[in-house]
């Protein structure tokens, strides 16, 4: 058999949770991790970042071959050289094996520089350390950083291993945050490819200098410190107190042997990548977690039907829980919690919440919590018009415009639905860029102002990004050079429906600021199917399922059509589709952007610093950027873009719509807000 070598991925697995080795790449044991390097790429700019930084080294040489033995073999005769850049370098100690991203050697000095995507601001101080240990003169890595200076640290280790006559060095290099794109396009001068056999590539278009690509945008930071402080640090692993080198020398044969070791297990395992759904389970695939837990804490079969504690919403005091062999919700009682009310008096607080949902499942109890009293008064304080909006946006480390700073905030689509107070409902607007090269927000900002200037009405969204987003571009027409002719107007539009800090510091609401739709949730409503998540791609099917009223209406083809419900991109559609007597999820009833993957994958593999929730949008149209398509491809993934973002508005008016059914039934409603002509609703 052949050895399993301990690579950068693998050490980073092992870093994270060393049991993980023995699952990983165990075709027996599910994984809920879905690798796509091409869709990866897309989500955190990494292949682009990496081209970008060999152009910033012409004299390189890469070792293109994917076979181990022929790279490590041209790698040593590069290494013969006395002074050369290798890209890709393959070096091999034992059973510890790495493909450096950019090698150079100079005489008896190798320096190895690791090529991430990740922004880096040259004018914070120690960004690498802990702040707080800092001030007590202790270095410890900042937790944000700390994979990264593994990485490179555990890069130098093998390299100083194999070549022991060397003088090893480590640097990171980076996205430069405080550096500008000084030429426009630079986003098409790099294009992705995903070849049938699963690899992705980079093709850089003719003449691409380093010069041709104006100002750099990548900083190389060198780390020798950092990588000492790694080297002189002891880790903890299964009972062991190890050094650095020992712990690698663990790792590396928990690796080759796949070795199960003894798991720690906690709070951190609610996210482990092993823990899969029924989907999985269903095809036979096993559940590390459940087996890391059934040989750690004896748990049985059954136990894994029952709701953890680090499920619970919001929770900070699971792993104290834990401690104390408690490990289940329906072992809580209200004393685990002390649950107090909330400053307003008209909500729940977070710690009612969190034993709502408890009691929800120490009881059996599936039905909805709904406090009707809290969102009448809410309901009467709206004006209509009701506007639901709701923005896709993305932050990519290669600029796509002149001016623009590495992971700048791009908006480039938005949907607008609007309901009259007299029920009727209509998408009534929307704005997408699908111009390469093209710097969409101000023009995105014009579109949003015009969609909702014509009235008072109220604006909603759903949790906090739309109101970042927007004070984002404020920001960027406040800094901006350029002839900018509305400039005024649109800071003006911006500040009446957002909030936003002064120049002291107080946060100001404008006199339209927008109703955010997901505080609403944690304060008024919860239903047990939601299992404590407030992501509107969570909160729907729950409302769905709870709404004999929304079921009735929505299974009958109204949206898109004459007498119903005008939609631009749906015709004749019906939003209720029942499969078992459970409401099939609307978000994955959606045509798939790109005929490879669906949305619910394409969302699960974002990465670092997205939006969970706009992962399948942002990497569309990354992808529209990033790839060659021809027109009728550009065509369908803009119309699938298009019906997700209508689809995320809608969401917000049956959530509303839900709500306003259950007021009604119940009496709730002022006399205002009673002529809603029912014909229009039902």
């Amino acid at each position: 058999m052949s050895v399993r070598f301990l690579t950068k991925s693998r050490f980073k697995i092992g870093l994270e949770c060393p049991t993980k080795l023995f699952f990983l790449e165990d075709p027996v044991y599910g994984n809920m991790n879905i690798k796509n390097t091409f869709l990866e790429a897309l989500a955190e700019g990494g292949f682009q970042v990496g081209e970008l930084a060999k152009i910033y080294h012409p004299e390189g040489i890469e070792v293109k071959t994917r076979d181990k033995g022929e790279a490590l073999e041209k790698t040593a005769e590069l290494l013969n050289m006395n002074s050369v850049t290798i890209f890709e370098a393959a070096l091999q100690y034992k059973n510890l094996f790495i493909r450096a991203d950019i090698l150079k050697k100079n005489g008896d000095h190798i320096e190895i520089i690791e090529v991430k995507s990740k922004s880096y601001d040259p004018n914070k101080e120690d960004p690498f350390y802990n702040k707080t240990e800092l001030k007590k003169g202790v270095k410890k890595l900042n937790s944000a950083w700390e994979p990264y200076l593994m990485d490179i640290a555990f890069q130098c280790h093998v390299v100083k291993s194999a070549l022991p006559f060397a003088k090893v060095s480590g640097s990171l290099m980076l996205a430069d945050k405080s550096a500008k794109a000084s030429v426009d396009g630079i986003n098409q001068k790099f294009f992705l490819s995903h070849s049938s056999d699963g690899q992705t590539s980079v093709r850089v278009a003719n003449g691409v200098s380093q010069k041709s690509l104006g100002e750099p945008l990548l900083i190389r930071i060198l780390v020798p410190d950092e990588i000492h402080v790694i080297e002189t640090s002891s880790y903890e692993i299964s009972g062991k107190v190890l050094s650095f080198a020992e712990m690698v020398e663990f790792l590396a044969e928990a690796c080759s042997k796949r070795v199960f070791v003894n798991p720690v297990v906690g709070s951190h395992c609610k996210s482990c990548e092993f823990r899969i759904d029924g989907n999985l389970k269903s095809q036979g695939q096993k559940s590390g977690f459940e087996y890391c837990w059934q040989s750690s804490k004896n748990l049985k079969p059954a136990d894994f039907e029952r709701p953890f504690v680090f499920d619970i919403w919001n929770f900070r005091k699971s792993n104290k829980l834990l401690e104390d062999h408690i490990f289940f919700m329906d072992q809580l009682e209200v004393e685990d919690i002390s649950p107090r009310n909330s400053e307003d008096a008209m909500s729940l607080s977070s710690s009612e919440r969190q034993w709502l949902q408890i009691e929800k499942v120490k009881n059996n109890d599936l039905s909805p919590f709904i406090d009707l009293n809290g969102l009448a008064t809410e309901f009467a304080s709206w004006v209509f018009p009701l506007h639901f909006i709701d923005f896709e946006t993305t932050m990519v480390a290669i600029p796509f415009h002149k001016g623009c700073h590495p992971y700048e905030q791009i908006a480039f689509q938005f949907s607008h639905h609007r309901v009259e107070k007299d029920g009727m409902i209509s998408h009534v607007n929307e704005y997408i860029n699908r111009e390469k090269g093209h710097f969409p927000n101000f023009d995105f900002v014009r579109a949003l102002k015009k969609s909702l200037e014509a009235d008072k009405g109220t604006v909603f969204r759903y949790a906090a990004h739309e109101n970042t987003v927007l004070n984002q571009i404020k920001e960027q027409l406040l800094s901006r050079n350029e002839l900018i002719p509305d400039r005024d107007e649109l800071i003006e539009f911006i500040e009446r429906i957002t909030s936003y800090p002064n120049a002291s510091g107080k946060t100001i609401s404008g006199s339209r600021c927008m109703v955010d739709l997901c505080e609403l949730v944690k304060k008024y409503f919860y239903h047990p199917n939601m299992r404590g998540s407030n992501s509107i791609k969570k909160v729907l099917p729950a409302v769905l399922n709870a709404s004999d009223f929304l079921k009735k209406k929505y299974q009958k083809p109204i949206y898109g059509s004459h007498e119903g419900i005008q939609s631009l991109n749906f015709k004749d559609w019906k939003w209720i589709e029942l499969e078992n007597g459970l409401v099939k999820d609307p978000y994955k009833r959606l045509p798939p952007i790109f005929s490879d993957l669906d949305m619910e994958t394409m969302d699960s593999l974002i990465m670092e610093g997205s939006i969970a929730d706009g992962g399948a949008a942002m990497t569309a149209y990354a992808r529209m950027q990033f790839t060659e398509m021809t027109k009728a491809e550009s065509d369908r993934v803009t119309n699938a873009l298009l019906k997700y973002c209508e689809l995320d508005t809608f969401a917000m008016v049956m959530i509303w719509e839900y709500w306003y059914d259950c007021l009604r039934s119940s009496q709730k409603l002022d006399e205002d807000l009673q002529p809603l002509h029912l014909s229009k609703i039902c």
